[in-house]
């Protein structure tokens, strides 16, 4: 018989489940050598818990912010385009173009410079709860070596 871990509190299997997505990580090699990697994690801010996960892929990145759920919720497409320094954005399920994913969605390619593909159902309307989203994504991303490369002949 399996026993459960000891709680302190009535949201002990939460806090187990929570647990076990902090520390999931997952790679895998592909036939030509590419890797996949597949991160997962979550952060409780201001009384929200946002769910994260992303997904490596060759030159790009697909990564969905979950609030309160683990529903799918909006999906962006995002990708640098040329001439210039600019990000075109285009919604592939649900909201707009000025909604929250697809900033996060501009802004992620802005400072990777790769495809990013993101899901999203942050509440409209909350400013705060977005931005301290994309900063918890964006330092994860840094962490897991995704930056914008300079330019040539500059130093970090």
């Amino acid at each position: 018989m399996e026993e459960s871990p000891p709680s302190s509190s009535s949201n002990g299997r939460f806090d187990v489940v929570t647990d076990t997505i902090n520390q999931l990580k997952v790679a895998e090699e592909g036939d030509d050598g590419s890797r996949v990697q597949v991160t997962c994690f979550s952060e409780v801010v201001n009384d929200a818990t946002l769910y994260f996960q992303i997904i490596r892929l060759q030159n790009q990145i697909y990564a969905w912010i979950g609030c309160n759920s683990t529903k799918l919720g909006d999906l962006y497409a995002a990708a640098p385009t040329r001439p210039g320094n600019t990000v075109s954005v285009s919604t592939l399920t649900g909201g707009s173009s000025d909604n929250t994913g697809a900033g996060i969605a501009r802004r992620l390619v802005l400072k990777t410079g790769i495809n990013v593909v993101l899901a999203s159902n942050i509440p409209k309307n909350s400013p705060m709860l977005e931005a301290a989203a994309e900063k918890k994504l964006v330092q994860k991303l840094i962490s897991l070596g995704y930056r914008k490369p300079g330019p040539r002949g500059a130093s970090p």
